[in-house]
């Protein structure tokens, strides 16, 4: 490969996984999070990669990603990965809080991937991967805004994709909708990892190397993990009625104490 690669949210996790492979596939990287020192202590291990600090809920820290994804003419990878939760009852937590989320999940991809996707596009080639989670086929309490801008990731990716099939684009993209993964997210949250059953963790090395095996397949939802994907697909066929009483009683997960 010898393409750019971009990925937000690269500090840790699912992020700082797609670095490193996309890195020993041969991209050049652009490595985009708030975090500086994780980031160049990342792009240091890596050697092919350059770093931007910014926080993509800030103005003018996106439009200054976008305005580079929109002049680099080799950008041939975006992974939209940065995305934070909260926790709580959303009349209880800062509206901040809730801007915030929208302005990463939702606005910061939108505008990255109109500012990527022309070129590519132009050029027939180039790939589109917007982290969402399985919380995006869901509606739960306490969850809210979380759930509903997943959601949104779901549905916006997956309008592109037809389009890009009506256009006859052979440019890909993917929604990566991963349910509980071993990373910095959950602490940041306050969720206590021991409330989850161990069985239901995943590393984010395997998701990410589904993501990528899926990618080759040119799949639209990939949903890590045989439990979680038969999990999507039964929920689907589960009454309203019965999904909103089955959310009023799971929906609440343990707190760390304190937290």
């Amino acid at each position: 490969m010898s393409g750019v690669a971009l990925v937000t949210g690269a500090s840790s996790g699912i992020g700082e996984v797609f670095a490193r492979k996309l890195s020993r596939m041969g991209y050049k990287l652009l490595l985009v999070a708030r975090r500086k020192e994780r980031l160049e202590r990342l792009a240091a291990d890596l050697q092919n990669a350059n770093v931007l600090t910014a926080d993509l809920t800030i103005d003018s820290d996106l439009e200054k990603i976008v305005d580079w994804a929109a002049a680099e003419p080799e950008l041939e990878f975006l992974v939209n990965n940065a995305g934070f939760g909260i926790h709580g009852a959303f009349h209880e937590t800062p509206g901040e809080s809730q801007d915030r989320m929208h302005r990463l999940h939702v606005i910061a991809i939108e505008r990255l991937t109109h500012a990527a996707l022309p070129r590519m596009i132009e050029r027939r080639k180039g790939n589109i991967i917007n982290v969402s989670s399985v919380a995006g086929f869901l509606t739960t309490p306490f969850n809210v805004t979380y759930c509903a801008t997943k959601a949104w990731i779901n549905n916006f990716t997956e309008g592109l994709y037809i389009e890009l099939q009506a256009i006859h684009s052979p440019v890909r993209i993917q929604a990566l909708c991963p349910g509980f993964t071993y990373s910095e997210f959950h602490d940041v949250v306050g969720m206590d990892r021991n409330a989850i059953p161990r069985s239901l963790w995943m590393s984010a090395e395997d998701v990410v190397d589904a993501s990528l095996r899926s990618l080759k397949r040119n799949e639209l939802f990939v949903v890590p993990g045989w439990r979680y994907r038969l999990f999507v697909r039964l929920y689907a066929w589960i009454p309203r009625s019965l999904k909103h009483g089955l959310a009023i009683k799971f929906g609440k997960l343990p707190r760390k104490s304190g937290a």
